[in-house]
């Protein structure tokens, strides 16, 4: 999809309900065919996309692209994005790239995170990508990386993140 694409798509869901997801699809489907039903509009997205203006664009195993619009809703007392946006963007890419390598019955966490930002985010600006990649996914933990580029093509943040990986709990329990 093209940015106008994408951003229509993104207003259309913020017009509709944003229901989480089943608590039973982690147990039925891997991480990745709930990331591909969510792009194609299968399954609903989760709700934070609607408050930070973001959504997931691409996602295969061990790699996956947020887009999103920065606005003035987002703004810090400075009059630019506050920084907790592109943090919540990246942090979400980030623990996407290694969520999407669990299969059924697994998850993970964010366990840490390193962000260095470059210039500064001002909002209205257009549609920034954050596209993040494994570097390594283990047993019990995973380690992605992600950069924050603007319409301008520009890098405006990069980051890495630890995420735990573990088995879902029993239904039973």
């Amino acid at each position: 999809m093209n940015d106008v694409q994408l951003r229509k798509k993104l207003d259309e869901l913020k017009a509709g309900e944003w229901n989480p997801v089943s608590p039973d699809t982690p147990y039925e489907k891997s991480a990745l065919e709930m990331f591909q039903g969510m792009i194609a509009g299968e399954l609903p997205p989760p709700p934070i996309g609607q408050s930070m203006d973001f959504l997931m664009s691409e996602a295969e195993e061990g790699h996956v692209v947020f887009v999103g619009w920065p606005a003035a809703a987002h703004l810090n007392p400075m009059g630019t994005v506050h920084g907790g946006w592109a943090a919540t963007i990246m942090d979400s890419a980030l623990a996407c790239a290694v969520h999407s390598t669990c299969p059924a019955g697994r998850a993970s966490t964010t366990v840490e995170m390193k962000l260095n930002y470059l210039r500064p985010i001002v909002p209205d600006s257009g549609m920034y990508r954050c596209e993040a990649t494994i570097v390594q996914a283990g047993r019990t933990l995973g380690i992605a990386e992600a950069r924050l580029t603007g319409p301008d093509g520009k890098l405006y943040a990069f980051g890495t993140e630890t995420c735990m990986i573990f088995d879902l709990p029993s239904r039973n329990d």
